[in-house]
């Protein structure tokens, strides 16, 4: 199970004139102090409007898988045709720079809905821009869909495109947990499990919770499996105090650590009144009924 980000991060504090690497520097080594990976340059690339360059730098500047983050055909208002095909060849391009892990950023999957037209469109795209990029065994591409949930466009929408791992935020958008349970169990999910605002209840355990039950779900029957699991952000923390987006960043190195130990260990160091989930800051969850919308109660309640 790893840990990473879904988003960005607000400058370090550093004087006004520093060299713009140093910023960098700082956000990558508060992403390696607190044990995640792939690390991201969180908005502070050294390059700007050059994906390739920008990862290739960053990438030069850590010693541990660095994933490059690019904005989605759909929310992008990108057409099929050359503009799409730039996108496409981006990622290939990245690939052949070395980068070995791709996020595609769908922020505005959320507002799909029931749009058939939309629906149409966003599997259209997707699998249009990911075509071919299969023959690259090397490149794990993820769909990230953060700001709210995305399950009310159907599962067939959202899963359709042939991505390697599905991230959604847990946060804002509970209703997630539906997309979660029907993602193919050899596809990985990361869970946006982390609140990016102030006063939230950050403690590993409510983490640590999301992170294993997303392990346990699976297509058929069988559990994923915490290999193919990534606890994350759910979203941005660009807005918060350099401090605090630190301590949380630590909140969330210290629950990927807890469930990477053996269960009983797990257990031994945890607050057993934490993991309550009727308290939990996930939301409700309950397997949604035809004719009606369910809610109320979360995973284990039912």
């Amino acid at each position: 199970m790893f840990g990473t980000l879904l988003g960005a991060l607000p400058r370090p504090p550093l004087p006004d004139d520093a060299d713009p690497a140093a910023v960098l520097d700082a956000v990558l080594e508060l992403q390696v102090e607190s044990g995640l990976e792939p690390l991201v340059d969180t908005g502070w690339s050294l390059h700007p409007g050059d994906p390739v360059a920008a990862w290739r730098t960053t990438a030069s500047r850590a010693d541990r898988l660095v994933k490059a983050a690019l904005a989605g055909p759909f929310s992008a208002g990108l057409a099929k045709g050359a503009a799409l095909d730039d996108r496409r060849a981006t990622i290939l391009a990245l690939a052949d720079a070395g980068c070995r892990y791709v996020e595609i950023h769908e922020p505005a999957a959320v507002a799909i809905g029931e749009d058939m037209v939309e629906r149409d469109r966003f599997r259209d795209l997707h699998e249009r821009l990911l075509d071919g990029l299969h023959d690259r065994p090397d490149l794990h591409l993820s769909l990230v869909i953060v700001g709210g949930s995305a399950h009310e466009a159907g599962a067939t929408t959202i899963l359709a495109p042939p991505y390697q791992s599905l991230a959604v935020d847990l946060i804002e958008g509970p209703d997630s947990w539906y997309l979660v349970r029907a993602t193919p169990r050899v596809r990985g999910v990361v869970c946006g499990a982390l609140s990016t605002k102030a006063g939230s209840d950050d403690t590993p355990e409510v983490l640590v919770w999301a992170a294993t039950y997303a392990a346990s779900s699976g297509t058929d029957g069988v559990a994923r499996g915490p290999d193919r699991v990534g606890l994350a952000t759910a979203g941005s923390l660009a807005a918060l105090p350099w401090g605090m987006a630190a301590r949380k960043i630590a909140a969330l190195g210290r629950a990927v650590e807890l469930a990477n130990l053996p269960p009983e260990v797990a257990k031994a160091r945890m607050d057993p009144r934490a993991v309550d989930i009727r308290s939990a800051a996930l939301g409700r969850y309950e397997p949604h009924r035809a004719g009606r919308r369910t809610g109320g109660r979360s995973p284990n309640d039912r």
